[in-house]
């Protein structure tokens, strides 16, 4: 078996703010991503998601189901969200192959029984990252190509937010139960991601910050917005950001990061903003 997971639990809101450095890492920081010819999970207890990567390089990777799942198969009882980050792969599905480039993305739906992974060089493998959440429908696979994203331009030099979000898995673009995945990319000279921060208490989101250089790293804020708190992060690491707490991050250089959700909704727009100046 190629497949490792770790199971986190909920933390509440009020236990958090006494949480050190160690423990707040612990529970939140997913640090093993992107590991070569294993399949990583995170499995979270807040709306079931499910954060993982594949890094196929000789032989393929088979998509196992694990025991928290209680299921036949991984996809049993839920969809798959693939972005590659890497160089060319292939994602091998029931018989049918869906070829990904770099920043290719892929959507299986619930029901899909046969999945591997593999790469068109070992030398230089595809990077599947994946986030998976339950699902109540079987909705058809789809591929999402550079030219299929609904991309967005936001923030400005002025406030060193400017940057680019693209929508890959979202209800707009493909049919889902309840996943959301894009890609932000800072500009040159910009640090601050999703900035005015917000909250949505109806939805959870994972943050995976990659393209961020070896000497370099980004600090990523979360908590309440009165309780806030802060998590060093590197290259290729995730960041599980619960309902109630703020997302935001400000990096040493400019870099990428991919967000995931699920939750209650599929609106994007459903966001409690915080007002900068009354952070704490």
């Amino acid at each position: 078996m190629k497949t490792k997971y770790e199971v986190r639990y909920a933390s509440s809101p009020k236990d958090v703010k006494n949480y050190d450095t160690t423990r707040l890492r612990k529970d939140f920081l997913i640090d093993d991503l992107m590991t070569s010819n294993v399949i990583n999970f995170v499995y979270s207890h807040y709306d079931r998601f499910m954060t993982g990567s594949a890094v196929p390089t000789k032989t393929p990777l088979k998509l196992e189901t694990i025991d928290a799942l209680k299921a036949s198969y991984f996809l049993e009882r839920r969809e798959l969200g693939i972005i590659n980050i890497g160089e060319t792969g292939t994602v091998t599905v029931d018989g049918t192959s869906y070829i990904l480039e770099h920043k290719e993305a892929l959507y299986l739906g619930q029901g899909n029984k046969d999945v591997a992974f593999s790469s068109k060089s070992e030398n230089n493998p595809a990077r599947f990252y994946l986030n998976s959440t339950p699902a109540h429908k079987a909705y058809p696979n789809k591929k999402i190509g550079i030219k299929d994203v609904e991309v967005i331009e936001l923030g400005s030099p002025e406030t060193a937010n400017a940057r680019t979000l693209r929508k890959y898995i979202v209800n707009s673009v493909v049919d889902v139960c309840q996943l959301q995945m894009g890609m932000t990319t800072l500009k040159s000279g910009s640090s601050w991601n999703t900035m005015p921060a917000h909250v949505h208490d109806r939805r959870m989101e994972v943050y995976f910050y990659f393209e961020v250089p070896t000497d370099q790293a980004v600090c990523h804020f979360m908590g309440e917005p009165q309780e806030t708190r802060h998590i060093w992060m590197n290259n290729n690491q995730a960041i599980i950001s619960p309902p109630w707490s703020i997302h935001s991050g400000s990096g040493t250089s400019s870099y990428s990061f991919i967000w995931g959700m699920a939750g209650e909704n599929l609106d994007y727009g459903d966001m409690d903003h915080c007002k900068i100046n009354e952070l704490k």
